[in-house]
C-alpha cells in the first residue's frame, strides 16, 4: 500500500511535532509544508519538502491525502475551511477554534461535504485513557458518582515573557490548558450539561487568572470538581504524572485525576483500582488492584488514526464535533467566571 501524503501548515512547534510523528510513521508521509514565515524554508529543507505561502497555494500545485493544521488558533477556521473546499481531509489542532461560532461553521461546512474533520486531542489517543473507559464502562467502579481534577503546575517566567500574549484575555491555563482536561474528562464521565467557576489572579496579577476552581455538571448525573493553575508547585497535571512528554520530569506516583463510583474508585495515571469485594460500606476493606496498561505514543496512534479516517476505514477518534463541544465548554466555564453564575449547556 502506498503511503498517504501528508502536508503540515503551520512550522511551529506544533507543527514541528506533526513533522516528527510523520517521519516516524510507515503509513505516510510529510509531502509539504505550509507557513508563510522566512523561517519556515529552514524547517521545509530539513524535511525535504516543498514550502508553500498558503493552502490556496499548495492545492493548487498539488492534491495531499491529508492536512494537519497546526497554525494559530484564530486561523483554523479559515484553513479548516480551504481543506473542506479541496476536499482534503484535516486534522485540526485543539482547539477546534478559538470561538465557538467559528468552530461550528467548520463543523457544518465538512458535513455538508462530507470531507473528515478530526480534531487534535492527542491525550485521548493515549492508552491510559483506553483503558480507563474500560475500567468506568464495564461497571467495575459500579455506577459512576464523582470526578475529581487537577491540572496545577508552575509555569516560569520565561513562558510569559517569550510570549506575553499570555498574560492578557486569550492566554491564561483556562483556554491554554483546561480544554485538553475537558476532552478526557468527557470522554471518562460522559456529556457536560453544567459548570460554575470562581477564577483568581492573585499571584500573578496579569490580567487574566493564574488559578481556576471549576464544579461540573454531567447528563449522567456524575459531579465532579477541577482545580487549574499554571503558578501551583505541583506534580499533579497530565503532563507531570503520564510520562507522555519526555520534555516532562515524570512523577510516577502521582494521579491527576479519581473518577468514584458506587462500588470503587480509579485514580489516573497510575490506575490504581480500589474496589468493594462485599458490601458497599466505609466498614469494608478495599481490594486494590493497579489496572495493567501497554503504553504506546499518543501522536502516533492519532496518526495512525487520521490515516484509517482517510483510507475509510475508521471514523475519527475525535472527531470535529467533539473539539466542537470542548470549546463550548470552555466558553460556559469563562462565562461563569465572568458572571459568577451557573451556566448550562443547552
Amino acid at each position: 500500500m502506498a503511503a498517504l501524503r501528508i502536508a503540515v501548515a503551520g512550522a511551529g512547534w506544533m507543527g514541528r511535532r506533526h513533522i516528527a510523528t510523520l517521519a516516524r510513521s510507515s503509513e505516510c508521509k510529510l509531502s509539504a509544508l505550509v507557513d508563510p514565515a522566512s523561517s519556515a524554508a529552514a524547517a521545509a529543507r530539513d524535511a525535504g519538502v516543498p514550502l508553500y505561502s498558503s493552502l490556496e497555494d499548495l492545492f493548487a500545485q498539488e492534491r495531499p491525502d491529508g492536512v494537519v493544521v497546526a497554525t494559530p488558533n484564530q486561523l483554523h477556521e479559515q484553513h479548516g475551511l480551504a481543506c473542506v473546499a479541496a476536499k482534503v481531509p484535516a486534522l485540526i489542532e485543539k482547539p477546534l477554534s478559538d470561538n465557538v461560532e467559528a468552530a461550528e461553521r467548520l463543523c457544518v461546512a465538512g458535513e455538508r461535504a462530507g470531507v473528515p474533520l478530526l480534531t487534535g486531542h492527542h491525550r485521548q489517543h493515549n492508552p491510559l485513557m483506553a483503558a480507563a473507559m474500560d475500567v468506568i464502562q464495564s461497571g467495575r467502579i459500579g455506577r459512576p458518582v464523582a470526578v475529581v481534577g487537577t491540572a496545577m503546575f508552575c509555569k516560569p517566567d520565561s513562558y510569559f515573557n517569550e510570549g506575553p500574549w499570555r498574560r492578557e484575555p486569550g492566554g491564561g491555563p483556562i483556554l491554554i490548558n483546561l480544554i485538553h482536561e475537558i476532552g478526557n474528562l468527557r470522554a471518562l464521565c460522559g456529556e457536560i450539561s453544567a459548570v460554575q467557576a470562581i477564577v483568581s489572579t492573585a499571584v500573578r496579577g496579569f490580567a487574566v487568572e493564574d488559578t481556576a476552581a471549576i464544579n461540573l455538571q454531567f447528563e449522567s448525573g456524575v459531579l465532579g470538581t477541577f482545580i487549574v493553575s499554571d503558578t501551583a508547585a505541583s506534580a499533579q497535571s497530565w503532563e507531570l504524572t503520564t510520562g507522555e512528554d519526555p520534555n516532562y520530569p515524570a512523577n510516577a506516583d502521582e494521579d491527576c485525576y479519581v473518577v468514584a463510583g458506587t462500588r470503587g474508585s480509579l485514580a489516573i495515571p497510575t490506575m490504581r483500582l480500589k474496589s468493594y469485594g462485599g458490601e458497599a460500606s466505609w466498614w469494608t476493606p478495599f481490594v486494590n488492584e493497579t489496572v495493567t496498561v501497554t503504553r504506546a505514543d499518543p501522536w502516533d496512534r492519532q496518526l495512525e488514526n487520521f490515516c484509517a479516517v482517510i483510507r475509510g476505514e475508521a471514523k475519527p477518534v475525535v472527531s470535529a464535533r467533539d473539539g466542537l463541544q470542548n470549546v463550548r465548554v470552555i466558553a460556559a466555564i469563562q462565562r461563569a467566571a465572568a458572571t459568577g453564575g451557573r451556566i448550562s449547556l443547552g
